[in-house]
């Protein structure tokens, strides 16, 4: 592993702990050129996959990219980082277990919104707007009128509801 302070190709490792649920391993470096001080982690990745975007063009999947987007959705919501972190292991997992090395971005734009609707009515809206491209007001009116009818109310996050 690369120093990322100094380039120094001999880093050593100082702490190993599993992390996420042990989907991850958390690893304390330190170079012994510079001697600063670093964190990795390392994920079990079982297959190269690939998204099909909406035009066509073929991207690697980018896991980070997920975790962002469900991020912003949850943004100032009462889910706490811990949920987020499996909500999104949860959804990597699912992608990788689909079998198919290729996906498209509906398909993981689908997941993502129906694991939002299980944990906050929010941050579903949130990002069904964005994933949706809503342009007029009427978008949320149907999305929020769709939820209302189907629940008879509002999903409360797991937090409000203990």
């Amino acid at each position: 592993m690369h120093c990322p302070f100094c380039g120094n190709q001999e880093t050593q490792v100082k702490d190993s702990r599993q992390c996420e649920d042990g989907a991850a391993i958390r690893r304390r470096r330190y170079c012994s050129q510079c001697g600063q001080r670093f964190t990795t982690i390392e994920r079990i990745q079982l297959r190269e996959l690939s998204v099909i975007k909406t035009d066509g063009r073929r991207l690697p999947f980018d896991r980070d990219k997920l975790a962002r987007s469900i991020r912003i959705a949850l943004r100032k919501r009462p889910v706490d980082e811990v949920r987020q972190e499996r909500l999104v292991n949860e959804l990597v997992k699912t992608i990788e277990s689909y079998g198919e090395q290729e996906i498209s971005s509906q398909f993981i734009g689908k997941l993502a919104m129906d694991a939002l609707r299980q944990v906050d009515s929010v941050a579903y809206v949130r990002f069904a707007s964005v994933y949706e491209d809503f342009r007029e007001i009427e978008a949320f009116s149907k999305i929020l009128s769709d939820m209302t009818s189907a629940t008879g109310n509002f999903k409360k996050t797991s937090q409000e509801s203990s």
